[in-house]
């Protein structure tokens, strides 16, 4: 198991407009892939990650991937 000297989490969200005006949307994966790409190229690596559910005004839930990097 490698362990690390710093930890950094992150956290990417669908649109709140598409939750809105659609009810639901994609998670953002070009958004993703870029942030990941810029987070790796200063040395970090994903540790976990985890889809989180949360409400959205009232009526609505919109869903974020909470990623935890790692940096030795």
């Amino acid at each position: 198991m490698q362990m690390f000297k710093e930890y950094k989490v992150i956290r990417v969200s669908e649109s709140g407009c598409a939750t809105l005006l659609l009810g639901a949307s994609l998670l953002p994966t070009d958004i993703l892939q870029k942030r990941l790409n810029a987070e790796a190229r200063q040395g970090w690596q994903v540790v976990f990650m985890v889809v989180e559910k949360a409400s959205f005004l009232l009526f609505w839930t919109r869903e974020s991937l909470v990623v935890t990097l790692g940096r030795a």
